[in-house]
Parts: structure tokens; sequence; C-alpha cells
């Protein structure tokens, strides 16, 4: 599928078909829950317009943590990047959103089309949630970012509230909801290589209180790449509508459907690229495919609910389920390897498939009550997930190629039948029972416990067989959080987590399902009325981690362990004068120290792609009085040197910068990535290094009417 300049007339034109109305539209908000509410236990609220946060600051609950306290008193690490932020980056992606946030390393293995990130030295993947659901069992298909209005990052176990997730945290994606005052945004983009898009962000109230809304966002792009011949083309739509259903209750549906087309972008051999080879560097935009492969095309359709209830007695119900299909397929051509001669590489191909669908949900009761002088908030839940996911690959021939004088035109070879076929089923649910106790003016404890069941299915097609593994766990986490007085918090934490282990030993017995331990000391601090900080320090320890056996090839033993050891320094700040800042550091030591006894012994090796150092920092300037309406922002990007399958991807640091004016209902906005064209590395596989974005330029103009 291919996007013409015809898409983003059509979206245009979807802006220009809502009946207009008086009130003003530059801005939605979200609906006045009333007296009524006022009276209740709150739930979590979002605010719904694109500009509702002027700043980089949030100070409210965050929906991850499914409370109703401010960020500043969770007793855990949470960084929220708001919207505010990734209008003043122009951010693109996931990876772009997650480059602000210390202790996660994002785009580890470029621009494959695909979300891939770390939190705290462990692979989160496969952790990704929106609107506080868990989105599949795998990441196939990369998230949109324009619908995001925040990105949360709960960093360490979240068993507790999510069940099976790895310990290293988890992302959640918060989606633009319809509110109470009309909007009408739309924005035109374009940039370096090829960079055509356009957008729309529409608000309509269809009652006069403006709880009865309906918001469309929708989105239509066409980028090449630095690389040639690699190319993304998508489109994406996101209606939703709210429904008033009576002063205490709260009705959000919510649907997004999206198509991708694109060519993988698949790195570079190491040798001629972050290592030396004694023919040369190999030329950064080469492509080690062919030209006219077919190219992936993937799809997403979701249709969820969110609904909030407030009893009369404080107490609050939420509820949120969520219908989600996505399918695969495409053709890939991977770097297998420069032959002895340095020049010539050695490709596999590969055609695959892939069909998935999950079902998900989360409900839990919310309230208050006293035992004495304890003030106790009780969080009980019941949440539970089935994902359905299809594989099918062909493993293909196709000849070498010179990366030096490359030549296309290698003919590509494929079997009759497919060389994989397999139906992966995963069924899981949880019970959950959190207390948050205030036992003194200045004291909070947290206790929560949560049991799990959870049953994974494998069945391969081929070999005839169908494997089945059952797993329980429980689980829990323990805080303490002191309010020493000016806005200084204190806090230490216990959390622990699991994730099942499919498949079984050379003994034919099913793995111990992974667990994960991290205890944390932290501090937050709220300075004046306008700067946020937070430090952190974790010790985190997964256990039983899946190491191959020793001594009976094809086969896994569950005995390996991992640990990364941190620190996490964070600041979010409106200064004041229009000064606004946002930033982050994190240390980083994440290494194997238990290996289940391998032939050649990796205890104490780094884990792969996770840097000792990384931090970044952005600042935005808005002008008043004569410049008025002008803003101007820049910051950096770093991270340390950093190993990956025993090869070393040197450190970099590249510099971001941003230009912005408003001018009536009218926005211009002009950023500049990697402004002095470095050339870094983002991370590698065993044959392949990832490849940093060169200097890229993107200007949008948009208009709210």
């Amino acid at each position: 599928m291919t996007l013409h300049p015809l898409s983003c007339a059509c979206l245009l034109g979807m802006a220009l078909s809502l009946p207009a109305h008086a009130a003003s539209a530059d801005t939605a908000s979200d609906a006045d829950s009333g007296a009524d509410a006022a009276q209740a236990t709150a739930l979590p609220t979002v605010q719904v317009r694109a500009d509702a946060q002027s700043g980089f600051r949030a100070t409210g609950p965050v929906q991850a943590d499914k409370s109703d306290a401010p960020l500043a008193q969770t007793p855990f690490s949470i960084t929220v990047v708001p919207r505010a932020l990734l209008d003043s980056q122009q951010a693109r992606t996931l990876s772009d959103a997650l480059h602000n946030v210390s202790g996660v390393v994002a785009n580890t293995y470029g621009r494959r089309g695909w979300d891939d990130l770390i939190i705290r030295g462990q692979t989160a993947s496969d952790a990704l949630f929106v609107d506080g659901l868990r989105t599949a069992d795998s990441n196939r298909v990369a998230e949109q970012l324009f619908g995001v209005q925040q990105v949360e990052v709960l960093k360490g176990p979240a068993s507790l509230l999510y069940g099976q997730v790895l310990p290293g945290g988890l992302v959640n994606l918060i989606s633009k909801r319809p509110g109470a005052e009309p909007m009408r945004r739309v924005d035109l983009g374009v940039g370096s290589d090829g960079l055509r898009q356009g957008s729309v962000d529409l608000n309509q109230p269809l009652s006069a209180d403006g709880k009865v809304a309906l918001r469309l966002n929708a989105l239509a792009m066409n980028s090449d790449d630095p690389t040639d011949h690699v190319y993304f083309r998508s489109r994406w739509i996101a209606p939703s509508l709210s429904l008033d259903l009576g002063p205490r209750t709260d009705f959000v549906l919510l649907t997004s459907y999206q198509e991708r087309d694109y060519i993988r972008q698949q790195g570079l051999p190491w040798e001629g690229s972050a290592e030396p080879n004694r023919n040369g560097r190999i030329d950064r935009a080469l492509f080690t495919g062919e030209p006219g492969q077919r190219p992936y095309h993937s799809h997403q359709s979701r249709i969820g609910y969110v609904l909030d209830h407030r009893f009369d007695n404080g107490w609050s119900l939420h509820h949120a389920a969520r219908w989600q299909s996505f399918g695969l397929d495409g053709f890939l051509i991977a770097n297998n390897g420069l032959a002895a001669n340095l020049r010539t590489l050695r490709r596999t191909a590969t055609q695959q498939q892939f069909d998935g669908r999950t079902w998900v949900q989360d409900t839990y009761l919310q309230g208050g009550f006293a035992t004495g002088t304890w003030q106790h908030t009780v969080t009980a839940g019941l949440d539970a997930f089935k994902t359905w996911e299809w594989n099918v690959q062909s493993t293909c021939r196709v000849g070498n190629l010179d990366v030096y004088a490359p030549v296309y035109g290698s003919a590509v070879t494929c079997p009759a039948r497919p060389t994989r076929d397999n139906l992966s089923v995963v069924t899981s649910g949880g019970l959950y029972l959190r207390d948050r106790i205030q036992f003194a003016p200045d004291w909070q404890l947290l206790l929560g416990l949560r049991h799990d069941r959870s049953r994974n299915r494998s069945e391969d097609r081929l070999a005839g067989s169908d494997t089945r593994t059952d797993n329980s766990a429980t689980t829990g986490s323990a805080a303490l959080m002191f309010d020493a007085g000016g806005g200084l918090r204190p806090y230490v934490s216990v959390a622990t987590s699991f994730y099942p282990n499919v498949g079984v030993d050379a003994q034919g017995t099913q793995f111990d399902p992974e667990r994960g331990r991290q205890v944390e000391l932290g501090v937050k601090m709220e300075v004046g009325s306008g700067t946020s900080l937070s430090m952190a320090l974790y010790d985190l320890r997964r256990r039983n981690v899946l190491q191959t056996d020793p001594f009976n090839d094809g086969y896994s033993i569950a005995v390996g362990e991992q640990r990364s050891r941190g620190l996490e320094l964070n600041a979010a700040a409106d200064l004041g004068k229009g000064l606004s800042l946002f930033g982050g550091y994190a240390y980083t030591d994440a290494v194997v120290t238990d290996d289940g006894g391998q032939r050649v012994s990796s205890v104490g090796s780094r884990l792969n792609n996770v840097p000792r150092h990384s931090g970044s920092v952005w600042l935005q300037y808005t002008a008043h009085g004569a410049a008025d309406g002008w803003s101007v922002s820049g910051g950096a990007r770093a991270e340390g040197e950093k190993t990956a399958y025993g090869h070393r991807i040197p450190g970099y640091l590249v510099f971001d910068a941003g230009l912005g004016y408003r001018q009536g209902h009218w926005r211009y906005a002009l950023n500049l990535k990697n402004a002095f064209d470095r050339d870094y590395f983002t991370g590698g596989l065993q044959r392949a290094v990832a490849l940093g974005d060169p200097r890229t330029l993107l200007f949008s103009v948009g208009v709210d009417y």
C-alpha cells in the first residue's frame, strides 16, 4: 500500500466536514465530573487537550500505578513523558519518547519497524501497555505515538498490578480521549529522507454538558530512510466516544486501526562499521537486502472501553477491556556475517507471517476506610488475558553480496513447504490486593499481594507436537515512605515478579517460571511549585533465566541469573519566565551472575546493549513580551560504551534543537536532530550493528480552529 498526498487531503477533508461550534476551538478538556464525584475516591484521570499541560512536569495521579496518589507520593520509580515534551521535540516514534527516560535503552536494533527497548538492563519489548491493558505477548507492530497523551514508564518488577511481566519494568501509553470543548487541529509536516506527514485531531462534544463527545485522531505518513531502498508508509485512525451514563459514571469507547508497509533496515556488518575492516569503512547507506523485495505489511485493530463508577460511600470501580488483532507478513534478507575476505556478505532470507489475537480485561475496586488512627486506601482487582499467535516461516536461499561493490539481482529461492508452522496460546489470570496505609501523619506503608495462574500452549504443526505448560505464582511488594517536610520524601521498596518459561528440559520436566526481585531506595523532592526531582538506587535480580544445557545439545536449563544495579536521577521543572526542563541520568551495571555451568563461562559479562552511563536533557524557553509566540529549545542525548554479543559499541553524544512559533490559530515548528551529524550506533545483534539516525530536519505547520 502506497500513500499519496491524496491521503493527507482526505484527512484535511474530514477535519472540514465536522460542524463548527461557536465555542473556542483552541482547546479541549475533560468534562467536569460534578459535585458527586468530588465526594468520592477519585480514579486517575487523564488530560485530554493536546496542549493541556504547558510544561514538562507531571504532578497528578499516574494510571500505571492504579491509584489516585500524586506522582510525588508513589514509593516507586515512575517517569511520565507528557504530551508537551513530545510536541516540543516533534517525537514521532516510541523510541523518540523513551530517549527522555533514565534507565531506558530504546531503538536497540535500529529502524527495523518494531519497538525495541530495555529497562534497567532487562529486555522489555513485550512489556507495552495501552491505557493500562497489555497489548500482546510480542512487539510485532510498532505503536503510533501521535494518538498518545502521555507516556508512563514504571520501573522495576510490576507483577503486583500487571501479572506476568519481566522485572525491568513496563511502558504504559495513555490515549487521547474525548473532552467537553470543541477542538480541531490539522498538521502537515515534511522532513529529511522524503518525510511527508498529515494528521488531524478533532474533538466534538455531542451534549450540552460535553459528557457525550467524539474524538478522532488520524495520521498518514510516507518516508524514505538514510539506508538505500528502505522506506516506511503508514496510515492510522483512532475514533473514541464518551457516553453519559449518569453523574457518577464515566464511559469511553476507544478504537484504532493502522496499516504499515515498510522495508526493514537490517543494520551493517560489525567489521567496517563499529569495528575496523582492512577494506575500509562500509557506506552507511548500504542496503544489504534486494531492491524490490516484498515489503512487510502490518495491520492492527483495537476496540475497547474504560468504565469508571463512583459509589455513594466513596468507593470506586474501574473496569477496562479490549480486543486486539494484528497481522504481519513480509520478506527479510538478513546479514549472516562476512566471509574471510571481509567484503563478501553471506545472506539468509526468511519469508514470515504472523497473525495474532489478544483479549484482555482489568477490573478493580478502590476505596478507603479507617482502623483507629490508620487510614487505608485499598485496591482489589482481577485481571485476565488470552493471546493467540500463529507464526509461519520459510527459510530461503539468496546469493552473497559484495558490501564494497554491491551488485543486486540475486534470485531468492524458497521451499515449497514452510520450515516453521507454530501456534502459541497464552492464557493468564490474577487476583491482586494492595493496601496503602497512612499510619502516622508523615508515614505511608504500602503492602500488596497477588496470585497468578497461567497456561502456555505451543503447537508445532510440522512436528505434530503440542506442549502445554502450567504455571502459578504468588508475588508481592512492600514500600515505606516518609514525608520529611519541605517536599522531601525518602522511601524504600521491595517488589517481586514472575514470567513463565515455555518448554521442557532434557528430562521432560517443565521449566520453573522466571523470578524477579528488586530492592529500591529512593527520594522524591518537590522544590517550590514547579520542580520535581527524584533519585533511586536499586538492586534487581532475575532468576531462572533459560540457558543452554551444557550437557544436552538442543535443550535449555532454567538456572541462570542476571543482576542489575544502578542509580537514576530525574528532573522535571517549570522554572518560570518561560523555562521548562526535562532530564535524567542513569548508571546501570547489568551482568550475568550465573550461567548454568556453560562450557565457556559468561559469569561477570555485561548484558547485551546496556550502557553503564546514559542520560538526556531537554530545555525549552517560551518567550513573552515583544517576542511573544516564539519558543526555542535544545538538548542532548548520550550513551556510554556498551557491548553486544562480544562486540564493543562506542558511546556517543548527540545534540538536538528546536524552534517554534505561534500566531493566532497557526503553529510552526522546526526541529533538528543529531545537529552535528554524528555517526553512532544504537545496539547490535550477533552479526549486525544497528545505525543511529543521522542529522534529521523536521518542519511542521498546524492550525487550530
